[in-house]
């Protein structure tokens, strides 16, 4: 049977449930060496956290790790006025027993998603384009394109079926895990079905809606996403190792990273495929150190005016007890953030407005613990210890 290749997120509980890793031997957790820039900054003081909170938090953590067979984890806490935590553990290449550590790139998948949507909403500034604008204006062949708008889109409430949930795109990824797919290559595949439901009548998440918001950018700014990414949200944004790859660009150091979306359900090493297949839904790389910037930028809304900001964090109903979706952004246990999933790696970046508190966590693998996303699991334990009135993805109780 093949398996969905989706961008999973907190929000896909449906997805089929993957084998577990075999647990690994484990590389101890330490206390994290400055990257290649210092993550203590800002109003965050840099002295760790309380000795005691430290030590459950590498328990919790460890004990993730172990039961969900993580091979590596890197995890940034940074909450004012308590201190910060920054911990590796674990193994960055299984079969040489690397140990992980805090200053790799990792691929970070949906949260490509805040970047295409910055990007669109810095149009909106520029009074380029408007969110009620139907995305027929902009891109020709949209199956009811004429009544779906762009903050449909963004919203994840378009119907317009989601191309990773097609069986010919799912064959042709995997066969060719190396394959290079073009925008319009990938959304052929989604095109080819009716649409699931009327533009705006509900939720339901989908990396087409990202893929044809990465093509109007390009197209009002007369840009490849590439390059206007990078002049106008990263280097603002001071991310100076976040990038949109060209093709199979990689920065060092990087974890491997494993994953069990294959045509076997066999575990593989997809460090090296090709991500072009996500491109402005889910291909973006970055590092510890930037994700930590970015969690407060994208929440807060510095690059954009305040009446634009407010649009984004307009959070309707998921579906999904406790979870919200904006524009490109969604809202768990009042974290306010994105995760991202792409076949070998997973990450969690969010902030929390009230504790001005900032969470990220970077992982080498994507392959479902007992149905949950493997980050899930993380962040809703770290979460339980420094925030229990603000869990991340808090489970459902029983009835």
């Amino acid at each position: 049977m093949r398996r969905r290749i989706p961008t999973r997120s907190v929000l896909a509980a449906a997805l089929l449930v993957a084998s577990l890793l075999t647990p690994l031997a484990a590389a101890p957790a330490t206390a994290a060496q400055p990257p290649r820039t210092s993550v203590g900054e800002d109003d965050c003081p840099r002295h760790e956290l309380d000795p005691k909170l430290v030590s459950r938090l590498d328990t919790a953590i460890e004990k993730v790790r172990r039961e969900a067979g993580i091979p590596g984890v890197v995890a940034g806490l940074w909450m004012p006025g308590k201190g910060s935590y920054v911990r590796a553990t674990g193994v960055a290449d299984k079969a040489t027993g690397r140990p992980m550590t805090s200053d790799v790139f990792v691929r970070i998948g949906s949260e490509t998603k805040t970047f295409t949507v910055t990007a669109l909403l810095e149009l909106v500034d520029d009074g380029l384009i408007r969110l009620d604008d139907p995305i027929s204006r902009y891109i020709h062949g949209v199956p009811n394109g004429h009544r779906i708008t762009l903050r449909h889109l963004a919203e994840m409430r378009s119907g317009l079926y989601p191309y990773t949930a097609d069986a010919d795109f799912q064959h042709d990824l995997l066969s060719d895990p190396a394959r290079s797919f073009t925008p319009r290559e990938v959304l052929a595949y989604g095109f080819k079905h009716k649409n699931t439901f009327a533009p705006g009548a509900k939720f339901e998440y989908s990396n087409t809606n990202l893929v044809l918001l990465g093509l109007v950018v390009e197209k009002v700014s007369g840009r490849s996403l590439t390059d206007f990414l990078d002049e106008r949200v990263l280097r603002p944004a001071r991310l100076h190792h976040t990038l949109l790859p060209r093709d199979f660009e990689f920065p060092r150091p990087h974890p491997r990273g494993y994953t069990n979306q294959t045509l076997t359900g066999e575990v593989a090493d997809s460090t090296d495929w090709n991500p072009s297949w996500a491109w402005a839904a889910g291909a973006m790389i970055s590092d510890l150190r930037d994700l930590r910037r970015w969690a407060k930028i994208v929440a807060t809304g510095t690059l954009l005016r305040p009446e634009t900001q407010a649009e984004r964090l307009t959070m309707l109903p998921t579906g999904f007890p406790g979870t919200k979706y904006g524009l490109g952004i969604f809202e768990s246990g009042g974290w306010i953030g994105h995760n991202g999933s792409i076949p070998g790696y997973e990450t969690v970046t969010v902030y929390l407005p009230s504790k001005k508190a900032t969470l990220v966590l970077m992982i080498n693998t994507d392959i479902f613990s007992e149905g949950q996303e493997p980050s899930t699991l993380l962040a809703r334990a770290i979460t339980e210890i420094v925030t229990p009135d603000h869990v991340y993805a808090r489970p459902i109780p029983p009835k």
